[in-house]
C-alpha cells in the first residue's frame, strides 16, 4: 500500500534559509540593514563605494594604503577589450535593451580570459576587479553608441561614480552629482539572498566560473519584479507628470488594481532604511534642476501612506521609489536604471560568490510532482 505524505511547499522559497553569509543582514520588521556588521545608515553617511567593495571581498574595511591600492587596481582595469567594444557597436540600437547588452558583454569578457575556468581565490579576486571596473564602461559606451554620440573612454583620476558620469555625459559631474551616485551605489551594493544573488550562487555551486555566475545574476536582475522596478517607477512618475495629478492618478490606479511601483517589499514591513537617504539626495538634486519629479514622488508617497490598504499591510516606499528620480536627475535614461543597479550590486554578488566557492555545496532543491502517473505510451499513429 502506498502511503501519501503531505509535502509542505514554500513557494518562492519564502522563509527558507539555504546558507550562512557574512555579507549582509536584513531585519525586515525593524527596517534595518547591516553590511558585514556595519549599519547602513553609518555607511550611507561615510563610505565610498570602493570601501564597501573592499569590505565585501576582503571581510574588513581597508586602511588608507589598502584603499589606495584597491582604487588603483579598479581604475587601471576600466578599458574594455576590442572584441567587447565591437559587440557593443554591433548591437541593434533600437531593439537592444541596455541590460541585454550588458549581460552579453559581461559574458563576452570571458572570451578574452584564457583561464576563465580557474575558480581559485586569487583568480576570482582578479576577475572581480576586472568585471566591476568594466561594467560602467560597457554601460556608458552602449548608451552613447545608441544615441550616435562618440564613445568616451574612462579616466584613471576619477572615482568610480564620477568616472561613470563623465563617460556617460562627456563632462565632469558636480560634487553633488558624484556624491548622489556614490550614495546610490553604496545603498544598492548588497541585500542578503535576493533573487539575483541567489541565482549567482546557484551557478557558482556547480563550480562554474565567475563570468557565468555574474551573467546569471544579470539575467535575473533584468526582471521588473527585481532590478527593473526602478525603471517602472520612473515611467510611473512620468505618466503622472505633475504634482497636481497625483491624487487622481493614485485613485484610478488603485481602482484598476494596478501595481504601484516603488511601494512594498518582500522582507521590509516598515520603512526601507535605504529610502530615507535616497530621498534626501533626490531633494538636493531637485534644487539644481526641475523639482517636479521629486515633488511628484513625495506627494505620491504621502497619498499612499494615507491609504488604509497600505497602512493595514505595512506597505512603505522601497529602495526603487526614490532611486528613480535620483537617477533621472543625474541624466540617466529610465531604461538604463537596471544597469546602474547592476553596477552597484556586482560587488555584493562577487562577495557572495567568494563565499560560495570557499565552502561549496551544490544547490539542488526538490520539487513536489503534481502531474499524472501510470500513463500508457501511445504509438504515434494512434494519437
Amino acid at each position: 500500500m502506498v502511503v501519501e505524505t503531505q509535502v509542505q511547499v514554500h513557494a518562492g522559497l519564502e522563509g527558507i534559509v539555504v546558507a550562512r553569509t557574512r555579507m549582509s543582514k536584513v531585519i525586515g520588521e525593524e527596517g534595518r540593514l547591516i553590511y558585514a556588521g556595519y549599519d547602513i545608515h553609518d555607511l550611507a553617511e561615510h563610505a565610498t563605494f570602493e570601501e564597501v567593495a573592499y569590505m565585501f571581498w576582503y571581510c574588513c574595511l581597508p586602511n588608507r594604503r589598502q584603499l589606495l591600492s584597491f582604487e588603483d587596481s579598479l581604475r587601471s582595469r576600466r578599458n574594455i577589450p576590442f572584441h567587447v567594444m565591437d559587440l557593443i557597436r554591433s548591437a541593434p540600437t533600437l531593439q537592444s535593451h541596455p541590460m541585454s547588452v550588458l549581460r552579453t558583454a559581461v559574458s563576452a569578457l570571458a572570451l578574452g580570459d584564457p583561464g576563465s575556468n580557474d575558480i581559485s581565490q586569487a583568480s576570482n579576486l582578479r576577475r572581480a576587479a576586472d568585471i566591476t571596473a568594466k561594467i560602467p564602461t560597457i554601460v556608458a559606451a552602449h548608451d552613447r553608441n545608441r544615441k550616435g554620440l562618440e564613445v568616451i573612454g574612462p579616466r584613471e583620476d576619477l572615482d568610480h561614480a564620477s568616472n561613470f558620469l563623465y563617460m556617460l555625459h562627456g563632462r565632469m559631474p558636480s560634487e553633488v552629482e558624484s556624491r548622489a551616485l556614490n550614495l546610490y551605489l553604496v545603498l544598492l551594493a548588497d541585500h542578503e539572498f535576493n533573487a539575483s544573488t541567489f541565482s549567482a550562487r546557484v551557478t557558482a555551486s556547480t563550480q562554474s566560473d565567475i563570468f557565468s555566475a555574474i551573467t546569471s545574476a544579470l539575467g535575473t536582475l533584468k526582471g521588473p519584479a527585481h532590478g527593473g522596478a526602478a525603471e517602472q517607477t520612473m515611467l510611473q512618475l512620468l505618466e503622472i507628470g505633475d504634482p497636481d495629478n497625483v491624487e487622481a492618478w493614485y485613485r484610478a490606479a488603485r481602482a484598476q488594481g494596478k501595481r504601484i511601483y516603488g511601494m512594498g517589499h518582500r522582507v521590509y514591513k516598515s520603512q526601507d532604511p535605504r529610502a530615507v537617504h535616497l530621498q534626501r539626495a533626490t531633494a538636493q538634486l531637485a534644487e539644481l534642476g526641475d523639482p517636479r519629479w521629486y515633488q511628484i514622488a513625495l506627494k505620491l508617497e504621502q497619498v499612499a501612506r494615507e491609504d488604509p490598504y497600505m497602512i493595514e499591510r505595512k506597505i512603505y516606499c522601497n529602495v526603487d521609489f526614490y532611486s528613480a528620480p535620483l537617477l533621472y536627475y543625474l541624466g540617466i535614461d529610465p531604461d538604463l536604471f537596471t544597469c546602474i543597479f547592476a553596477m552597484a550590486r556586482v560587488v555584493g554578488w562577487i562577495g557572495h560568490l567568494l563565499e560560495q566557492y570557499s565552502d561549496n555545496r551544490l544547490i539542488r532543491p526538490r520539487s513536489e510532482y503534481v502531474g499524472p502517473e501510470g500513463l500508457r505510451w501511445i504509438p504515434i499513429d494512434e494519437r
